[in-house]
């Protein structure tokens, strides 16, 4: 009986003595993540004040970098590996924009009607159809780059006036927001006309959406 005893002691020990190494491991995990993410917030705030983001005369009174701050501690509160870091990193910055984090499926369910006839798609917003039946169409299937490096929406023009009417979606799955180089020229105070040179750029666009090409308007 002493024996079985002194056994079972032994057992008992061994195994609260690896408990006790596992919770060790556990808190020096713990200990390095919040160090990492401790150094996040030191980085963010250097890299933040160093560009003026908390300046009163920075855009939107140096809101924007105690917004950013904000972000930074909830994320740093999460103790993420590098690797869940980054998964949790991709999936906010596309939610944030309201964009889909998986493929649309151009099924019934994802649309609302918003007028008369013309539906929108609830899981992304710049997808577009005439009538229940209608092709869907594509507000950012593509995005203008000046030569300063800008990017702007709306129409697409080409240097002979005509236009690039709306982008119908070939595939849900592949629904890319290619970029287009064009020049640009001040036609007024704070008023410019950009327009496509090389329409050779139009083949990428073409292996994603069909497009007709419109007629410059009178």
């Amino acid at each position: 009986m002493q024996k079985k005893i002194m056994y079972s002691v032994v057992n008992i020990n061994k195994k609260l003595a690896n408990i006790m190494v596992t919770n060790r491991q556990k808190v020096t995990k713990l200990q390095k993540r919040r160090g990492k993410m401790s150094n996040l917030i030191e980085h963010a705030k250097r890299e933040l004040t160093l560009n003026g983001m908390f300046d009163e005369d920075s855009d939107y009174n140096g809101m924007l970098g105690e917004a950013v701050i904000e972000l930074i501690e909830v994320f740093s509160k999460q103790g993420h590996s590098g690797c869940s870091a980054n998964m949790v990193s991709n999936l906010f910055n596309k939610l944030s924009r309201f964009k889909p984090i998986s493929p649309l499926t151009g099924q019934d369910e994802e649309w609302i009607e918003i007028m008369d006839g013309t539906y929108q798609n609830k899981r992304n917003s710049s997808v577009f159809k005439d009538g229940k039946e209608g092709k869907a169409y594509f507000g950012d299937a593509y995005v203008k780059r000046t030569p300063n490096g800008s990017c702007w929406g709306g129409r697409l023009e080409l240097k002979d006036g005509r236009s690039i009417g709306r982008c119908y979606i070939k595939d849900f799955t592949k629904m890319p927001t290619i970029t287009i180089d064009v020049l640009e020229k001040e036609v007024a105070k704070d008023d410019w006309d950009m327009w496509i040179e090389d329409e050779s750029q139009l083949d990428e666009l073409a292996k994603y959406y069909d497009f007709e090409i419109e007629n410059k308007e009178n």
